[in-house]
């Protein structure tokens, strides 16, 4: 465990990586070696490549700051390579990251927890262009992707199964459409901090979670106390089922209709977007913790064995 940033004055942010999230983690590394450069940190900005052992080997930091998204780097694989490395990293660890990468399994876990989900079922990719495998409304998605990349929403007035791209993955995950809001909350080590409704005019894909004006954010949501403190209770006990680290974000639908029924958890998301006006920053701000505060406190979290 990192104790101050005396004892962790080099950090190496690793970003960009080759996955289908690689813009928006080019976008949360920056930021964030720009905070850590306000906080004091030495910095050096890594866009992940095949090279990375070799990079983070030359550099030698105290920690590595983990602003990778999607495949590869949130998903266990560079956590694996940080343990092998014995440099200390900060989020989740080798294993909390696979299994919230892998949504099925994530369901499985929260199921396992007493967490309200939503039926789904993982299928292939041509089976779904081929007809329908569970009655409209309903939800595809990769099963091992996150930002809302190749999602399809298949209304209940559907003719026909979706047209998937043929950049989807052979097995991809088929869900049950849960109507609603959209509500979030994050967890910063063993507290959650607060309740954020995400507002967009449509349905809250890739474009509305990143280009300008896509959505709005109401933080804190202004839903009955019964639903902010459970999806308050049910982020926590998310974080922990899954066994993460550091700063995790769970995502929830809320249908106003069905009350504290019509709550279920969609995906818990252990790298969260990182800038000043993402989700968990914003959240965290909302709480007094400055955005340069939030990244210093990820590095004196960091560790390895995570």
């Amino acid at each position: 465990m990192v104790g101050s940033s005396r004892t962790a004055s080099k950090i190496a942010v690793i970003m960009g990586g080759p996955s289908a999230e690689r813009e928006v983690s080019l976008s949360t590394g920056r930021e964030c070696a720009a905070a850590l450069k306000e906080a004091g940190f030495q910095v050096v900005e890594v866009d992940a490549g095949r090279d990375l052992s070799v990079r983070l080997t030359e550099i030698s930091p105290d920690v590595v700051f983990n602003a990778l998204h999607g495949r590869w780097g949130e998903d266990g694989c560079v956590q694996g390579l940080l343990e092998w490395l014995r440099i200390p990293y900060t989020h989740s660890g080798v294993l909390a990251s696979s299994l919230a990468m892998d949504k099925e399994r994530t369901k499985s876990a929260y199921r396992a927890a007493g967490l309200p989900v939503v039926d789904s079922v993982l299928a292939l990719r041509d089976e779904v262009r081929a007809g329908h495998v569970m009655m409209p409304p309903y939800v595809v998605k990769p099963n091992n992707e996150g930002s809302s990349v190749g999602v399809y929403l298949v209304q209940e007035a559907a003719n026909g199964p979706p047209q998937l791209s043929d950049d989807m993955p052979e097995t991809v995950m088929v869900e049950t459409y849960a109507p609603g809001r959209e509500l979030t909350t994050t967890v910063m080590g063993d507290r959650a901090l607060t309740v954020t409704d995400i507002l967009t005019d449509g349905w809250y894909d890739y474009d509305a979670k990143y280009k300008p004006g896509g959505s709005r954010h109401v933080v804190p949501a202004e839903v009955p106390q019964e639903i902010f403190d459970a999806c308050m209770d049910y982020a926590l006990r998310a974080h922990n089922a899954l066994g993460c680290r550091g700063l995790s974000r769970t995502d929830f639908r809320w249908d106003k209709a069905r009350g504290l029924n019509g709550l279920i958890l969609l995906e818990t998301n252990t790298q969260p977007g990182m800038t000043p006006t993402s989700l968990s920053p914003e959240q965290a701000q909302m709480v007094g913790i400055s955005f340069p505060e939030l990244c210093r406190w990820m590095v004196e979290d960091a560790s390895c064995d995570r």
